[in-house]
């Protein structure tokens, strides 16, 4: 029997999209991607969607790179289809993992907008005690030292206060001011997005909704900026941050 959104025929869908049951990525945002005509004329932008069905960090032919901070591992989940496993390895505070996508950079330049959003959580902190960075940085292996967030170009979502409370920030050059974003819940998935309009405004969304714009262009990065996570203990817990997917998309 057809259900919300798509018919089915021999039991299977056939329609073309419906966001509430296609995808994990919010409609909200990635309705004004142009990711059909993508389809057809891939010349228009570039996108990277990462399903994790692999992870490679070797160090001459793999497409990520983990930087320990003492501690620190990161792993396909044997546990949960398709998602990669950063674990801090790790109960002493500032120690912990590193990843980044080197092999992937995106540049905000003026008209070349970016659409990204990351499906993420953390299990291992019952006291949400974890130092944590998602988003797009500069090549850096140290983007969190000493409890603070030290790359100086990056968009994305931080925690280093070891309280679960995530802050959203965009910072060229050094120059920028968190917004807030959200608060960590341990164990449960969320979706982090953002639409980066040129090099004139950044749209947060947070599982979908938009919950703020803004950052002057003077704070948006306008170097190369890579998918980078981290995952470092902020003492007591040993935290993991498990990541199950996610999509980036950058007009040419």
């Amino acid at each position: 029997m057809p259900t919300k959104g798509f018919t089915t025929s021999g039991g299977r869908r056939v329609s073309f999209y419906d966001p509430d049951l296609s995808s994990g990525y919010s409609a909200n945002l990635w309705k004004s991607c142009p990711l059909l005509e993508y389809m057809f004329d891939p010349s228009i932008g570039c996108l990277l969607n990462e399903v994790f069905t692999s992870y490679n960090a070797a160090a001459t032919t793999g497409d990520y790179t983990l930087t320990q901070a003492t501690a620190g591992s990161a792993a396909m989940s044997t546990t949960e289809p398709c998602t990669l496993s950063i674990d801090s390895g790790s109960t002493t505070v500032v120690q912990g993992a590193n990843v980044q996508r080197q092999k992937s950079m995106f540049i905000p330049a003026a008209g070349k907008h970016i659409w990204a959003e990351f499906r993420v959580k953390w299990t291992g902190v019952g006291a949400l005690n974890v130092e944590t960075f998602v988003g797009l940085s500069e090549l850096d292996t140290t983007i969190i030292a000493t409890s603070a967030v030290s790359t100086s170009n990056h968009i994305g979502w931080s925690s280093v206060t070891d309280d679960g409370v995530l802050l959203f920030d965009a910072e060229k050059a050094g120059a920028g001011t968190p917004v807030a974003a959200t608060t960590l819940a341990s164990d449960t998935w969320v979706r982090l997005g953002f639409y980066v309009n040129g090099v004139t405004g950044i749209d947060q969304y947070i599982n979908g909704v938009l919950t703020g714009s803004g950052f002057a262009t003077a704070n948006i990065p306008i170097v190369a900026i890579y998918p980078s996570f981290v995952c470092q203990s902020g003492g007591t817990d040993q935290p993991v941050l498990h990541v199950g997917g996610y999509r980036i998309f950058q007009l040419r």
